[in-house]
């Protein structure tokens, strides 16, 4: 997979200055013109240069270099960005394909394939002027045809976009001439910069497909991105080769390797035995299997609250859980703080709703359940629950209190999460069976098809508190992601407004109703903000930790010439 291979140091050119990666800068073509005939002032400048140019122009070019090989408990399943609805698929999409935005480190909206955009007709249209010059990786030209195209395909039922619901508002897409483009809408769509960061695919290889989902470019991506694609061994491992033409800048790591490994604890001792670079450490290997002094010395953690949140979904369509009362009955019953200090060993906070901690729509003043098993038996009493015969587990009607409680393999939090809680309901006389499934199985099987009592799941955050894909009733239907069946009146009202609205306070005050409107309904009970613990090895350079994480400026991470571990 990786090969090792001794390399002479290269000899590139960049900007008229010959630059050994291993040595001093050896010809300045532009000066030894001007100085052709007075050796002694060129010596001079090239005295001058060496001393005071800093060390990382001097001595090395940025050449791509290396390969950085992280790991992921799940395969991806799909690699068209608009498709991509797990975070393996999204993380590969991410390298390979551009949108139009982007978010820079500081969770600002800044331009990708667009340079920059106009918003007139007081938000009903958003034209964007294209970057000239970008190629796909197959060496066609990317123009605005293929945003059309993109987006086009998005909005076709057919194609089954979970997102489509982000664009649903717009109301006819004009080509302008080959690098503009203009979207009008039915109305105003207040995040909308945001989701024009979605990939956008090539129009001249998609464009007689009719099954995107099935076509070979959904296992063989070809993107405008700082990656492409090389292989895909299923099970074992995705390789991505750096673009030289990348119209940003090349990629500093030349090789991206995406392995699956399904067990964290194998995932940490390839971390150790560096047969991995990167991966995200448990909170038991976060605080204790890392914490030696062999570890430190090679390899640097990372530890920041995550853009995500974990929590126990129970499907509305389900006659266990159509009671309201038993639903908050479960989460009373739900001791979050001792999962927080025994599983996450503190690496979390508590979380009462579906909004980003610590922004505007998060109300802080919403206690959600805390822990009360009482309350929770008193609630379950009232619902008629009861232990008729005394076995220990409640019944009604002639029905045991049993819930089959799902999680996906390979993610020690969730399965630990599901042991306490399957212990604390236990408490009330509620019987827990945990099945513990494959990833791949997992979603194909139980949660695309709805065929599941509970199930433990996190979902990672946008900056903008748009929840229409999770939480309104028109994403119940399929391939939405609504897959708990939740629908209210109030909130479907409250999301459509908030869409509209632009002014920060009255979004602020929206989104705070719908937070309370769900926790007051619990159809999830919603459990902990983990704290993101990422460990990277230390040969790798360039990686500054911002709000928006570690991973935005990946292009921008290097390996010095002389730590470099693999060469091709």
């Amino acid at each position: 997979m990786l090969l090792p291979a001794r390399r002479k140091p290269r000899r590139r050119k960049l900007n008229n200055i010959f630059i050994k990666s291993d040595g001093l800068v050896v010809i300045v073509k532009y000066i030894k013109n001007v100085f052709k005939r007075s050796p002694l002032k060129l010596v001079a400048v090239i005295f001058f240069l060496c001393l005071f140019l800093p060390a990382g122009y001097s001595q090395e070019e940025w050449v791509p270099r290396d390969a950085y090989v992280s790991a992921s408990i799940g395969e991806p399943r799909v690699l068209v960005p608009f498709l991509a609805d797990d975070t393996s698929s999204s993380s590969i999409c991410s390298l390979v394909y551009n949108g139009l935005t982007k978010v820079d480190k500081d969770l600002n909206i800044v331009g990708s394939l667009a340079k920059k955009w106009d918003i007139t007709d007081e938000g009903l249209t958003i034209t964007f002027y294209l970057h000239e010059g970008v190629k796909w990786h197959d060496g066609e030209p990317f123009t605005a045809d293929d945003v059309l195209f993109t987006y086009r395909a998005m909005l076709d039922p057919k194609v089954g976009c979970p997102y489509i619901s982000n664009f649903i508002d717009i109301k006819d897409i004009v080509v302008v001439d080959p690098y503009t483009i203009q979207f009008k809408y039915k109305r105003p769509y207040a995040p909308a910069l945001l989701k024009f960061g979605m990939g956008i695919i090539p129009k001249h290889l998609f464009k007689d497909i009719k099954d995107i989902r099935k076509s070979v470019y959904a296992r063989s991506p070809i993107g405008t991105g700082p990656y492409t694609f090389s292989i895909w061994k299923s099970g074992q491992y995705i390789i991505l080769e750096a673009n030289p033409d990348y119209f940003e800048h090349a990629p500093g790591v030349e090789r991206y390797v995406f392995r699956i490994i399904p067990d964290q604890a194998v995932q940490f001792l390839e971390l150790v035995s560096e047969g991995i670079d990167a991966m995200d450490l448990n909170p038991y290997q976060f605080r204790i299997r890392s914490n030696t002094k062999e570890f430190a010395e090679r390899i640097e953690k990372y530890s920041y609250l995550a853009h995500a949140y974990t929590y126990i979904g129970f499907n509305m369509k389900d006659p266990l859980f159509k009671d309201k009362k038993v639903r908050q009955a479960l989460n009373y019953a739900i001791d979050r703080k001792e999962i927080i200090d025994a599983v996450l060993l503190g690496l979390g906070e508590v979380c009462t709703g579906p909004f980003l901690k610590g922004s505007p729509y998060y109300d802080d003043e919403i206690a959600g359940y805390e822990y009360d098993p009482q309350k929770a038996a008193l609630f379950l009493r009232n619902a008629g629950w009861k232990d008729s015969d005394g076995d220990g587990i409640l019944e009604k009607g002639g029905e045991k209190f049993i819930i089959k409680l799902v999680t996906n393999q390979g993610n020690q939090v969730r399965e630990d999460v599901a042991t306490i809680v399957q212990r604390q309901w236990a408490k009330l006389g509620i019987k827990v069976d945990i099945q513990v499934v494959a990833w791949a199985a997992f979603l194909d099987q139980f949660v695309n098809k709805k065929n599941f009592q509970a199930v433990i799941l996190g979902w990672t955050l946008p900056i903008d508190p748009d929840s229409y894909t999770v939480w309104h009733s028109d994403s119940t239907r399929e391939g939405g992601l609504n897959f708990i069946s939740y629908s209210d009146a109030r909130v479907d009202e409250l999301i459509e407004l908030g869409r509209r609205e632009f002014d920060i306070d009255k979004r602020k005050r929206i989104y705070r109703q719908i937070h309370a409107i769900i926790s007051e309904d619990a159809p999830y009970a919603f459990l902990f903000f983990p704290y993101a613990t990422p460990a990277i090895n230390k040969r790798f350079k360039g990686i500054e930790p911002a709000p928006a994480g570690i991973g935005y400026n990946f292009i921008d991470w290097y390996v010095p010439e002389d730590e470099v571990k693999y060469r091709f």
